[in-house]
């Protein structure tokens, strides 16, 4: 076994978006140092990679990964998490524990793997499944609207919000790596097509654009797709924000301070 790949059999679908996600994970390791970083996942197709790369990890129950990687980041400030997540398990399953580390801007980041539907169990729609989409779970097709990920990490304060997709394998490890660097709770949606249940491969591709730079109205930009499939999707960063972030912050706790100082600070 090499330092990074593990010889566990990888049971992934082939053509899955994992393996992009994959790859520029243990690229990234391999560049910060495996001592350096540690990862989480939940329950799904996503939490495989876990199985995969030879790191520091933690699997969590469905929907845990995130307020995991808040724990690891208090306990060891000097480490670079990542949580990994499905779209069924951090807008469903986890929705809260999401909502609150991009509220305390914890210094994690977070990858959602993408791909509109709980795989794992064999298709049932999600928070971010598109309106009549049909599943075991909803026959007659979802009647529900889906949910934006990147609005709801907005609405909750995240400083780094980021989206990309699978199957550009190069705008992926450049989108990666500016959330791991970015000081403060980021978030990168990969978009990735499902070749068991939801194969939207080529509607991606036909579909989506990169955004040459960070938007001057971020607002705007994150609800340009909406996810019903109308519109053009934009890829790339969409937010990146200089907060205190929450590791800080605690570290702080105990410690007098002014209400000058506090004032100054922003916190």
């Amino acid at each position: 076994m090499s330092d990074i790949n593990m010889e566990t059999e990888n049971t992934w679908c082939p053509g899955c978006g994992n393996f992009a996600i994959e790859a520029v994970t243990k690229k990234g390791i391999k560049k910060i140092g495996r001592n350096k970083t540690a990862i989480t996942a939940g329950i799904g197709c996503h939490a495989k990679i876990i199985d995969y790369v030879n790191v520091n990890s933690f699997y969590g129950l469905h929907g845990r990964p995130v307020s995991l990687a808040v724990g690891i980041k208090l306990a060891n400030p000097e480490l670079s998490v990542l949580a990994f997540s499905g779209d069924g398990d951090s807008l469903n399953e986890g929705i809260s524990h999401l909502i609150h580390a991009a509220k305390r801007n914890s210094d994690i980041t977070v990858v959602i793997h993408q791909n509109r539907n709980f795989a794992l169990t064999v298709k049932q729609f999600t928070a971010s499944s598109p309106k009549g989409f049909v599943s075991n779970s909803s026959p007659e097709g979802n009647v529900e609207e889906p949910l934006n990920t990147l609005e709801v990490a907005n609405s909750a304060g995240a400083t780094f919000i980021s989206r990309s997709f699978s199957g550009d394998i190069e705008h992926l490890q450049e989108t990666m790596e500016k959330a791991v660097e970015h000081k403060g709770f980021s978030l990168i949606e990969v978009l990735q097509s499902c070749p068991a249940w939801y194969d939207t491969n080529s509607y991606y591709r036909e579909n989506s654009y990169k955004m040459e730079k960070v938007p001057k109205n971020p607002d705007k930009k994150i609800r340009e797709w909406n996810y019903d499939g109308e519109g053009k999707i934009p890829l790339g960063v969409f937010k990146k924000q200089e907060k205190p972030t929450y590791e800080e912050k605690m570290a702080r706790k105990g410690k007098k301070v002014s209400v000058e100082e506090v004032l100054k600070s922003k916190i």
